[in-house]
């Protein structure tokens, strides 16, 4: 019997590793043919390989995972990589083969692995899904800006997502930007530049060209001797400094 083949979709390279690692856990007979970092690369991949399987993360740029689904048709049988757990259910009970949730859990991602099993075996032919691909697109506001929600930061060896409304605040030096939550703080290399340009303006504040605050964490500001304007941040005893420029965002508080 041919070995089953698939290609993976995410725009973030540590996600498509851990999820090429567990899959050779929980699948070993499973070929990866290629990876894209985008819907647009997915599609075109298809074409090229004719897998058996593709899994799309739903959120990415170019063209997201809804997007590339809707192109690939039924070509391929996809799997929709997901933080969103009621966009995945949604589109599980509307006939997409299945989902696997950010991060990957072993436990989970054996019984998608057996469910996928089970429908190649049955040589069934690839669902007809675009009535739930537009349903899906629609609730998820496909074509609205993209804004971040979750950013992948390594601990020691650990690879954690944070969901970003938990961020409480974000701090660049040369070469790392810190990641502050109310119980830990992380290190990503994205400059805070683009993070400024990936994040919700109306979530994030950037008060400094090296700070992006939570507006929602900001419990208040304060001018210190010297006359800078300091905001408070809740969950934390840190001062962040407001730069000369960002000074009118506090005008009204």
């Amino acid at each position: 019997m041919k070995a089953p083949t698939a290609i993976l979709a995410d725009d973030e390279r540590l996600m498509r590793d851990q999820l090429r690692s567990r899959l050779a856990q929980v699948w070993p007979e499973l070929q990866i043919l290629d990876e894209a970092k985008n819907g647009e690369e997915a599609v075109s991949l298809t074409q090229q390989h004719q897998p058996d399987l593709v899994f799309l993360d739903i959120r990415m740029p170019v063209k997201t995972g809804i997007e590339a689904a809707k192109d690939i048709g039924t070509q391929s049988h996809i799997v929709f990589i997901t933080a969103y757990d009621q966009y995945a259910v949604e589109a599980f009970e509307h006939g997409a083969v299945d989902y696997v949730l950010k991060p990957a859990d072993t436990e989970r991602l054996s019984k998608t692995v057996e469910r996928l099993k089970a429908r190649l075996q049955t040589n069934a032919a690839p669902p007809d899904m675009s009535q739930m691909i537009s349903q899906l697109a629609k609730q998820m506001g496909i074509g609205k800006p993209n804004y971040l929600q979750w950013i992948q930061a390594s601990i020691g060896q650990e690879l954690r997502l944070i969901p970003v409304e938990e961020i409480l605040f974000f701090q660049s030096d040369e070469k790392y930007t810190r990641v502050q939550t109310a119980s830990y703080e992380a290190l990503i290399r994205k400059p805070v530049r683009d993070l400024a340009e990936e994040l919700d303006p109306a979530l994030f504040w950037q008060i400094h060209r090296s700070t992006l605050v939570n507006a929602k964490a900001i419990s208040g500001v304060i001018r210190d001797l010297r006359g800078r304007h300091l905001v408070q941040v809740k969950g934390s005893n840190e001062k962040l400094e407001v730069s000369r420029s960002f000074v009118h965002l506090f005008k009204q508080m």
